[in-house]
C-alpha cells in the first residue's frame, strides 16, 4: 500500500494540485474541515485517516517530537522549510516518498524535505 497524504493548511494548493496530477493520494486540511485546527488535532486526524501529515509548521515537529517521546502513535509527519524548498522539489520529493513508502514504514517517523 502506497502512503497516502494529509497537507496541513500551511501546504500552498499547487503542492496538493501538482501531486495529485500525479497520481498521489492527497487530502488538504480546507478539503476536511480542519483548517483551522491547532496543530496536535491535526496530526491526530492525519493519524486517524491513515495518512502522514505533510507540513511547512515548525510546531508540528515540536509535537511530533513529543509524541515519539511518549510512544505516542502517529502516520508520521514530512516536513519542507517554506524557504527551502520549492513547490516543484516539495511534488517531486513527496511524490517519491508516496512511492517508496508506505504507512508502516511512516508511522511514528519525521521527514524532512529536501532530504
Amino acid at each position: 500500500m502506497s502512503l497516502r497524504l494529509y497537507m496541513d493548511h500551511h501546504v500552498p494548493e499547487a503542492s496538493s494540485d501538482g501531486l495529485r496530477r500525479r497520481g498521489v493520494d492527497v487530502l488538504t486540511a480546507q478539503e476536511d474541515g480542519t483548517a483551522a485546527w491547532d496543530d496536535e488535532p491535526l496530526l491526530g486526524r492525519a493519524t486517524e485517516l491513515g495518512r502522514a501529515l505533510f507540513t511547512q509548521d515548525d510546531d508540528l515537529l515540536c509535537i511530533a517530537k513529543a509524541w515519539i517521546e511518549s510512544d505516542r502513535t502517529f502516520g508520521g509527519v514530512i516536513y519542507a522549510h517554506q524557504r527551502s524548498i520549492t513547490i516543484g522539489q516539495a511534488v517531486r520529493d513527496l511524490e517519491i516518498a508516496t512511492k517508496v513508502m508506505g504507512p508502516e514504514e511512516m508511522r511514528n517517523r519525521i521527514e524532512f524535505l529536501p532530504s
